[in-house]
């Protein structure tokens, strides 16, 4: 398996791969792989002759600057866990901070048409500028066909489609369903940090998504949000931050639904530190 740690060297690999008429498959990260990013790399094989997997901790998507210095970092095991899909067909993309912003550590500022000032954008300052900023530079270095982004960060998902629709960025956004643990609980690097107790509590929020989808069938979504809400109330180790039903092109909430549009459900709440998002299709 190739790594490589600066752009210089990739873009010399990507040329290549480019001058033989060969696409290229992109899964963006920040390390800490585990079985969602796998399926992620999986489907991008299958649609690809090459797969570049990015490995990188972008400093300027924290808004909390604690929850950047103690978010994992395991280039070694995360390759490891690459070559049980593939070691000749995977490359990895392992910049330092220099390589990627040369000296300016710093977000551009972006406008998504509103999507950026919704759920996550309202709660977490300055996030989405820094999201667009470093998917903007690593397609750019990558330059690949298709790259493929999971469902869980759903929000995140329709940014990088309307940043590639913006800017005429030359690759395919491909969402991919989320995959769960046995017990419902979202894919994340960040389950790694949860205390035991909170990681037997934290499926209650996949449970209470799944019960909000059949409450929807027949109840408005302020009452489904109301319901919601209770049951965190009455859960004392989970604190919600928001739940949201939103259309799911524009991301605002729904306030008379439609049948001529689809709505997912979203949800963040904190296991004591540990900030966990989900979310659901409803139609």
């Amino acid at each position: 398996m190739k790594i490589f740690h600066n752009k210089s060297e990739l873009s010399h690999l990507i040329d290549n791969l480019k001058a033989n008429n060969l696409d290229i498959g992109f899964v963006p990260t920040m390390g800490a792989l585990h079985k969602g990013h796998l399926s992620l790399v999986k489907k991008g094989l299958s649609e690809n002759d090459i797969v570049v997997v990015s490995i990188f901790v972008n400093p300027t998507q924290f808004d909390n600057k604690e929850d950047l210095i103690k978010y994992p970092r395991t280039l070694g095991a995360d390759v490891e866990l690459l070559r049980t899909v593939s070691d000749d067909k995977i490359v990895v993309y392992a910049p330092s901070v220099e390589d990627i912003y040369e000296g300016k550590v710093q977000s551009q500022s972006f406008e998504f048409d509103g999507l950026e000032n919704e759920m996550e954008g309202a709660f977490r300052d300055g996030h989405f500028d820094g999201v667009g900023t470093i998917v903007k530079r690593l397609f750019e270095i990558v330059r690949p066909n298709r790259a493929y982004f999971g469902e869980k960060d759903f929000q995140q998902l329709q940014i990088i489609k309307k940043l590639v629709e913006l800017h005429n960025i030359p690759v395919k956004v491909i969402g991919c369903p989320i995959d769960r643990a046995q017990d419902g609980l979202a894919m994340s690097s960040r389950n790694t940090r949860l205390t035991p107790n909170h990681r037997k509590v934290a499926p209650f929020i996949y449970k209470t998504l799944k019960s909000a989808k059949s409450k929807f069938g027949t109840k408005s979504a302020k009452k489904v949000s109301e319901w919601v809400e209770k049951q965190f109330n009455e859960q004392p180790l989970l604190k919600l931050e928001y739940f949201i039903i939103a259309d799911i092109e524009t991301l605002k909430p729904v306030k008379r639904k439609s049948t001529k549009k689809a709505y997912r459900a979203f949800i963040a709440a904190y296991a004591g530190d540990i900030r966990l998002i989900d979310n659901i299709a409803l139609n």
